[in-house]
C-alpha cells in the first residue's frame, strides 16, 4: 500500500508527466534542500491511442487523457490545484549533434561568468534546418586552442565552447504544446529531454565518468545513452520497442492481454530448442484453452530482440567507444525484465551488464516506487524540475461589511423658555405679582 501523506501542507511542489507509448505517468514530488525526492502522489492514463513511439500521435485525444490524469491527481492532493507541469519529451527523431559556439575576448581578455552564460545563449538560439534544439548540454571548453575544465577566471584572447545538441523534429515540441497548454490548458513549466532525465536518474556520476551506455526498453522505442569522462557522447532513439515483440506473438493466435502475460511471464532472450515445457492459453480462435510449446513462443521473442540489439550494437559500434566503457552497460524499462536479456548482452559486447533502477540516495528511504523501471523517467523528470507547480491561492476579494442602520433617534425636545417653564401667559402673570408685592415690602421697609 502507497504511504500515506498529509497533503493540505504542500503549497510548493514539483508536477511533471511522462508522456509512454503504453501508459502516460502523472507524478508530483518536492524536494529538501539537499535535492532528495519525496513522492506526494501520482496516477496512471492508458496513452496507446494517442501516443506513438513516444510522439504525440492524437493530439485531442492526448489533451482529454492529460486533463483526466490532472483531475485524478489533483483529487489526492485533497484539492490542492497544479497550475504547470513538466513533460518529457522523447520519440525516435530525437538524437545529438556537436555545435561549436566562438567568442573573441581580445589580448587582455579574461573568461568571466557572463562570457559563459553569453556561449550557452548563443548556442541555444541557434536553429539547424529542420531541427528543433532541446536541450544544449556537456559543454567542452577550448581556451587559444587549449581544452580547459574550468574556464572561468582564465587569461585568454579567444573561446571556444563545443556542446552537444539535442534536436528532434520540431513536431514534437510543438505537438506537446499543442495538445497540454492549448488544449488541456495546462501550463508547461518546460520541456525536458527523457532519455537524458532517465540517464541523470539511474546512472551515478562515477559511472558517467567511467563511461557507461544505458539502455531504455521501452514500449515503443529502445533509447541508447552513453557518457563518458563525465560527458554525453551520443543519444540514439531505436524505433523499436517491447510492444513488437507483443505484437509478434499475436501470430501464435492469440489476443493481446494474452500474448503481454505471456511475453511477461515465460519470454526468453535466448530460446531453448530442447525445451518442451508446455503451458495452457487462451486462444484467440474461440478454441478456449488449449497448449502451446515455450519454444514456439521464444523463437518469437528472440527475433524481435536480436533486431533491437543490433541496431544498439551498431551505434555503439559506430562511437567506438566498446572499450572504454569501465562502467559497462546498465539496461532498465520495462521490456529489460526479459529473462537472459542480460546474459545476451554481456556475450556479445564482453562488458559487464547491471539492471538499473532509481538510485535510492535521490528520494527518501524506503520510497516504494524507487525500484520500478516504469516510473524512473517520470522521477528523473521531477528531479531536473525546479519550479513550483503549485496553482496559486485564488485572492479572496474582502467582503464589504454590511451597512449598519443608525438607530433613530427621537428629536431632542425644544427647550422651554422660562416663560413656558413657568407657566406660559399665567406664570408671567405671576412673575409681575411677585415683582409687585416685592416692590411693595420693599417700600414699606425704606420707609
Amino acid at each position: 500500500m502507497y504511504k500515506k501523506i498529509e497533503y493540505m501542507g504542500y503549497t510548493d511542489f514539483i508536477a511533471a508527466i511522462d508522456l509512454g507509448t503504453s501508459r502516460m505517468v502523472g507524478m508530483v514530488g518536492k524536494k529538501n534542500e539537499q535535492g532528495v525526492l519525496s513522492i506526494i502522489a501520482y496516477e496512471v492514463e492508458n496513452s496507446a491511442t494517442c501516443i506513438r513511439r513516444g510522439c504525440v500521435y492524437n493530439v485531442e485525444e492526448t489533451a482529454n487523457k492529460i486533463k483526466r490524469l490532472i483531475r485524478k491527481l489533483e483529487n489526492k492532493l485533497q484539492g490542492i490545484a497544479i497550475g504547470k507541469v513538466y513533460v518529457g519529451v522523447g520519440g525516435q527523431s530525437i538524437r545529438t549533434i556537436e555545435h561549436t559556439v566562438p567568442k573573441v575576448l581580445g589580448a587582455d581578455g579574461v573568461v568571466t561568468e557572463d562570457v559563459i552564460k553569453s556561449l550557452y545563449e548563443e548556442c541555444c538560439n541557434y536553429r539547424p534546418d529542420m531541427l528543433d534544439v532541446l536541450a544544449a548540454v556537456s559543454p567542452v571548453y577550448y581556451l587559444d586552442d587549449r581544452p580547459e575544465l574550468n574556464p572561468v577566471g582564465v587569461p585568454c584572447s579567444r573561446i571556444e565552447a563545443r556542446y552537444k545538441l539535442i534536436v528532434g523534429r520540431p513536431s514534437l515540441r510543438r505537438n506537446i504544446y499543442k495538445s497540454i497548454a492549448e488544449r488541456a490548458q495546462v501550463e508547461i513549466a518546460g520541456v525536458i529531454v527523457s532519455p537524458l532525465a532517465l540517464a541523470y536518474a539511474v546512472l551515478s556520476e562515477d559511472e558517467r565518468d567511467l563511461g557507461c551506455a544505458l539502455i531504455g526498453f521501452g514500449a515503443g522505442v529502445t533509447t541508447l545513452t552513453v557518457f563518458k569522462n563525465n560527458q554525453l557522447k551520443n543519444i540514439t532513439v531505436i524505433p523499436f520497442g517491447s510492444n513488437l515483440i507483443t505484437k509478434d506473438i499475436l501470430s501464435l493466435h492469440l489476443v493481446e492481454p494474452e500474448a503481454e502475460r505471456l511475453k511477461i511471464t515465460y519470454g526468453s532472450a535466448v530460446m531453448d530448442p530442447d525445451s518442451e515445457q508446455v503451458v495452457q492459453i487462451n486462444s484467440a480462435d474461440g478454441l478456449g484453452i488449449r497448449d502451446l510449446k515455450l519454444s514456439d513462443l521464444n523463437n518469437i521473442v528472440e527475433a524481435r530482440i536480436d533486431e533491437i540489439l543490433e541496431n544498439v550494437y551498431a551505434r555503439l559500434d559506430e562511437l567506438g567507444l566498446n572499450n572504454s566503457l569501465g562502467a559497462g552497460v546498465i539496461i532498465t524499462g520495462g521490456g529489460a525484465a526479459l529473462k537472459n536479456l542480460q546474459e545476451v548482452i554481456r556475450q556479445r559486447l564482453n562488458l559487464p551488464v547491471r539492471y538499473g533502477a532509481t538510485r535510492k540516495s535521490l528520494l527518501e528511504p524506503r520510497e516504494p516506487l524507487a525500484g520500478n523501471p516504469e516510473y524512473a523517467v517520470a522521477i528523473g523528470l521531477l528531479l531536473q524540475g525546479n519550479k513550483n507547480c503549485a496553482a496559486p491561492a485564488p485572492v479572496k476579494e474582502p467582503v464589504p461589511e454590511p451597512e449598519t442602520k443608525t438607530p433613530e433617534v427621537d428629536p431632542e425636545p425644544v427647550k422651554l423658555s422660562k416663560k413656558k417653564k413657568n407657566g406660559g401667559i399665567f406664570g408671567g402673570w405671576g412673575k409681575r405679582i411677585d415683582d409687585m408685592t416685592k416692590s411693595l415690602f420693599d417700600d414699606e421697609e425704606t420707609r
